[in-house]
């Protein structure tokens, strides 16, 4: 019996050593463990001061940055009422110009044909030949054809010898061979 019992005794002696061995090496793990431990609570303390601060700072930040988004926003759109504005001025301005360009045109025209109607050799007119307007014998219409083709032909003529300007102011042209 001696035998069982020797080795259950040195088998509780190596029990022991082991955990005296492992005791030596769990301490100074156990030690760093308390210090991380004690390095948590002081970061969990600073986060729970600091971080409620700080995210009322980026909730506050991110107001005012929606404020400064809507401004911006309004002032984009101002900026293209304006635009519009300026442009709807621009628009009014060049058709006032056309206006001025075509009185002026219009009064030019009407001053040169006064001029011409002015200057012109005025004929003759004999009043012996011509019978009283209650006298005179219907025209046909034939005769009244007639007249017209003349009277068209003579004025074209007259217009066109009288021509004393440059060919570059075109315009006025057209309100000769309009009428």
């Amino acid at each position: 019996m001696i035998d069982p019992l020797f080795w259950l005794g040195l088998s509780l002696l190596l029990v022991a050593t082991s955990l005296t061995a492992v005791l030596v090496a769990a301490i100074p793990a156990l030690q760093e463990l308390a210090r991380a431990a004690r390095s948590a609570e002081k970061l969990f303390d600073t986060l729970s001061r600091e971080l409620p601060p700080t995210l009322e700072a980026i909730r506050v930040t991110g107001l005012e940055i929606t404020d400064l988004t809507d401004d911006v926003s309004e002032g984009v759109k101002s900026a293209s009422q304006v635009a519009k504005q300026v442009d709807q001025s621009l628009d009014s301005a060049r058709k006032q110009a056309q206006n001025l360009q075509v009185g002026t045109r219009s009064i030019f025209v009407g001053a040169k044909a006064a001029w011409r109607n002015f200057t012109r050799q005025k004929p003759t007119r004999r009043n012996s030949d011509r019978l009283p307007s209650n006298e005179q014998p219907p025209l046909t219409l034939r005769e009244r054809e007639m007249l017209r083709q003349e009277n068209r032909r003579i004025n074209t003529e007259v217009y066109r010898a009288n021509d004393g300007y440059n060919d570059s102011a075109n315009w006025e042209t057209n309100f000769d061979d309009e009428d």
